[in-house]
């Protein structure tokens, strides 16, 4: 691997003003967009050793055949460039929104002579005021049926309405009690009006205004003896409870702010935005997030607020925002969200009361949101049929392969290097046959592979010969028939193995199968750039259907075989970090991050003198010679 990219900037070529950057492949397309309040402070970051990034950035970086950069005056400006490249090339590298179906909103069409109220998935209606979203298209149909009870407003469509005020007739839901708008002949234009805005007040928080005037006119009514009238304000009482008890009051009536629930791991992450009106929710919105480049939480927390709120009306923003951690431009994405309200607007962790046991319930809903992401497709057991049906298909095999096994090598800045094996059998994963390996020596990536293989495949010979019957069983002192012991399921033979990488990868792996005299078992490779299928011996992909179950099947594998290798690694290199730099006298957490940044690992630091140890700040020649004895010691 080469230790410097060719297209590395020469030094002081990079300004340190705030700016928006841009990495390309050789072909022109944007891979990555990314904001910095200084330029080179930001992009020194990716031009570091190929050998301390993290797999994926390495992946961006090495996929890239150029930088470029546009100096802005201000970090607001930054994040709105950066936003505006992101929407405009949807670069693979940035975070991607996987599965971001259209919720359905109650809409009032306010631009409208006579306003109704509609359900749609439109947000961009000219002078409307929505509500929601909902999870459920019948949800907003059913509130609207309790809404128009209190507040009789059009609901007719336009043709109808226009039809009504030519004619003089009322439009058919008029005449039915479906619609209260100026067409059914019962309101003129300024009283429908006045209950629009009676109904966009109660939908934006404010009800319990009504609620408490409703009754008193009840009461009045009931005095007066009028039981009719009480009757039919007793009735939207009703509706208004029906209303309210769908969105339970979960903080103070006057709150008005948007809470992000967030759940992830190293693939992928779940959101829940749950929309607060008036102390109660209003509405729930659900997204999942693909990670195609090493990302923290707090970055996370920055490209959702830029996507909720970048095309978003002055009306859709709330006074606060909740997030469960705050983006290092904290400041710059408040006045970005001032600006576009005209108020103020806060941004803040909710840690303790009412807000943060909300939050935990957001929390809660996106870890199974998460789940139900990672497990949807495969609980189907028709969409797995088709899945191992369009495998075979595909890649020309044999029979379906009903028990895959897939491989993935990773490693911490060169060393630590691990392997996983995971298995699916039927299309769902077994998770009591995954393996882990460690790979005390290695070249590459295809060396990784080809040692891996070797080891997986040496468990297969003479053991799983396809038997004609049963063996018989032993019999002991006693006469008594005592059944043969379980074979090991590791000596099982799958009918394909998959490796994460492209060619070279599975080249690798299919001088592994030749050498191990196995060349009856399938072998495929799955890139993650392009999300082609490699197969031996081919110079292209085999590229399958971007919504077919057959690649969702590889993906999965593959995800989750990256899932386990870097959850393996991490234990290796959290146990390095306990057992041994915790115990050297003098070295705090904070110098342990730093050494660990600067070196990669234990054991590169160990391999070093005590003259590279002093050349980070705060570490002097002692602690060095105290690091590097305790370690040699080891």
């Amino acid at each position: 691997m080469v230790s410097q990219l060719p297209y590395k900037p020469k030094q002081g070529e990079i300004p340190t003003d705030p700016g928006v950057y841009r990495f390309r492949d050789a072909e022109g397309r944007v891979l990555y967009v990314g904001k910095a309040k200084n330029l080179r402070a930001r992009l020194s970051n990716y031009f570091a050793p190929l050998r301390t990034l993290h797999e994926r950035t390495r992946r961006m970086v090495t996929t890239a055949s150029s930088v470029e950069w546009t100096v802005v005056g201000s970090d607001v400006e930054a994040l709105q460039l950066e936003y505006m490249w992101i929407q405009e090339y949807s670069p693979q590298f940035n975070v991607r929104y996987k599965d971001d179906k259209s919720y359905p909103f109650m809409a009032i069409t306010l631009a409208d002579e006579a306003p109704r109220v509609i359900v749609t998935r439109n947000r961009k209606i000219k002078g409307a005021k929505y509500f929601g979203p909902y999870p459920k298209i019948w949800a907003v149909h059913d509130t609207i049926d309790l809404m128009i009870k209190v507040f009789p407003i059009r609901t007719c469509s336009d043709s109808s309405y226009k039809k009504a005020m030519a004619t003089g007739r009322p439009c058919f839901p008029g005449q039915i009690g479906r619609c209260g708008g100026p067409c059914s002949m019962r309101v003129t234009i300024d009283e429908h009006r006045a209950i629009v805005n009676d109904f966009v007040a109660f939908m934006s928080g404010s009800d319990q205004r009504f609620a408490k005037e409703l009754t008193a006119r009840m009461r009045e009514a009931s005095a007066a003896m009028d039981y009719e009238a009480a009757g039919s304000y007793r009735d939207k009482l009703q509706a208004i409870d029906a209303v309210l008890s769908r969105s339970a009051l979960v903080l103070p009536d006057e709150t008005e702010a948007d809470l992000f629930g967030i759940a992830e791991d190293e693939l992928a992450a779940a959101v829940q935005h749950f929309v607060v009106r008036g102390g109660r929710v209003r509405g729930v919105q659900a997204v999942t997030i693909e990670k195609e480049i090493d990302i923290s939480g707090a970055d996370l927390v920055d490209q959702i607020i830029q996507r909720t709120y970048g095309d978003a009306a002055a009306s859709d923003i709330p006074k606060q925002v909740l997030v469960p951690s705050l983006p290092d431009d904290i400041d710059e994405l408040t006045q970005w969200l001032r600006a576009k309200r005209g108020k103020n607007v806060t941004i803040q962790v909710a840690q303790r009361g009412h807000k943060a046991e909300l939050m935990k319930t957001a929390e809660l809903n996106a870890r199974q949101a998460l789940m139900l992401y990672k497990t949807r497709r495969t609980s189907d057991y028709v969409a797995r049929t088709q899945a191992l049906t369009d495998l075979q298909s595909a890649l020309a095999l044999e029979e379906a392969p009903l028990r895959i096994e897939c491989f993935d090598v990773s490693h911490l800045s060169g060393t630590n290097v691990v392997a996983s094996m995971v298995v699916f059998e039927d299309g769902l994963p077994r998770k009591d046959q995954y393996r882990s390996f460690s790979i005390p020596e290695t070249t590459d990536d295809t060396d990784s592979i080809y040692q891996v293989l070797t080891r997986r495949l040496a468990h297969l010979d003479g053991r799983d010969e396809p038997e004609a019957s049963p063996p018989d069983p032993t019999v002991d002192v006693e006469g008594v028939s005592i059944p043969p012991a379980p074979r090991p399921r590791f000596a099982y033979r799958p009918q394909l193995l998959v490796v994460d990488g492209g060619a070279p990868q599975v080249a690798a792996a299919a001088r592994a199968l030749e050498d191990s005299g196995h060349t009856e078992i399938a072998l495929c490779g799955i890139a993650k750039r392009l999300e082609e299928v490699w197969l031996p011996g081919e110079d292209y992909p085999v590229i399958l259907p971007r919504a077919s179950e057959s690649l969702y099947l590889l993906q999965r594998l593959r995800d989750e075989a990256h899932r386990f290798a870097i959850t393996h690694q991490r234990k290796r290199r959290k146990r390095d970090i306990t057992t041994v730099l915790s115990d050297v006298p003098g070295l705090g957490a904070s110098r342990i991050r730093a050494l660990l940044r600067h070196f990669g690992s234990v054991s590169a630091l160990r391999g070093a003198t005590v003259e590279q140890i002093t050349e980070l700040p705060g570490i002097g020649p002692k602690l060095a010679a105290s690091v590097q004895q305790h370690l040699a010691d080891q």
